[in-house]
């Protein structure tokens, strides 16, 4: 399993917005995406229109193609793409090692 990390940064104001667009893009897209097996979402204490978005895949292979290739993405970001402040930055991790329970 690989963990996708995308960071993204959203217009000023437009928190409340885009949290419910992610949720209802996560709905329609990420939760029926072949290889996808779960995502989290967080918003920057210090700047709050900074987000993390990690969501973990099979292989890199299912997202970068299985997913990304498919019909479910165009739409996620499209739904999305009105509340960046620039283009969201991804990249794929490997977990090398890990110590007790990371929080929910």
């Amino acid at each position: 399993m690989i963990l996708e990390i995308a960071e993204i940064h959203i217009l000023e104001g437009q928190n409340a917005a885009f949290e419910a667009a992610m949720d209802l893009a996560l709905h329609e897209a990420h939760r029926k995406a072949e290889g996808m097996r779960g995502y989290r979402v967080q918003r920057c204490i210090e700047n709050p229109q900074r987000y993390f978005f990690q969501i973990a895949w099979d292989s890199v292979e299912a997202h970068m193609v299985t997913y990304r290739e498919g019909p479910l993405a165009p739409g996620f970001r499209e739904r999305l793409r009105p509340f960046f402040a620039k283009p969201a930055q991804f990249e794929h991790f490997e977990q090398v090692m890990s110590y007790g329970v990371l929080p929910e």
